[in-house]
Order: structure tokens, then C-alpha cells, then sequence
């Protein structure tokens, strides 16, 4: 089983732990926090990265910044906008970049 790495990038820190909690408890499924869009590139450039996950309250310029800065990187790092739903939305969000994990 391929394990996936996310990082979440918000604002707000209950949905941040909310989406860790979802995160993690998913086998092969791990998930670091990040609140400071500034740290989040040099997070993303030194880790490895399956999925960037956009939470709320991310300015619209940092989300297209950090969108085309993780293109640019030789990793295969996939960003997710995700702003709520529930976990059965953020399952058929990651299962739709990675559908070989589909059981």
C-alpha cells in the first residue's frame, strides 16, 4: 500500500486538527499542519509530499502562488482546494489523483 503525505495549509487551527485527525486515521494516510503560507514552501521543498491540501482563510494569491510553485518542483506533489464536506468528500477528492489506491 502506498503510503501518501499531506500537508494542510490553513488558517483555521480546529479545522486543522480536524483534518489531521480525518487524515490520520486512514491507513497509510499521514498529515502535517501548517498555519504560515511563508513556511509552507521550504515545508513542501525539505519533506516528502504527496498532496498540498488548501484549507479556509488561505488569501487567493497564496493559493495560486503555492498551486504553481508545487508544479514547478520535481516532485509529483498534487494540490487539493478543500474547504469542507465532510470525509467522504476528501476521500473521493485523494482517490480521484491517486485511483490505484481504490480498494
Amino acid at each position: 500500500m502506498k503510503t501518501l503525505h499531506f500537508l494542510i495549509i490553513g488558517k483555521n487551527q480546529e479545522i486543522l486538527d480536524v483534518l489531521q485527525r480525518i487524515i490520520g486515521n486512514n491507513d497509510g494516510w499521514t498529515a502535517e499542519i501548517q498555519s504560515d503560507e511563508n513556511a509552507s514552501y521550504d515545508y513542501i521543498t525539505e519533506n516528502k509530499i504527496d498532496i498540498v491540501l488548501l484549507s479556509s482563510g488561505l488569501s487567493d494569491n497564496f493559493e495560486k502562488e503555492i498551486k504553481i510553485f508545487c508544479a514547478h518542483l520535481d516532485k509529483d506533489v498534487k494540490v487539493i482546494d478543500h474547504y469542507g464536506g465532510g470525509s467522504g468528500l476528501l476521500k473521493n477528492e485523494v482517490y480521484s489523483l491517486f485511483p490505484n489506491l481504490q480498494g
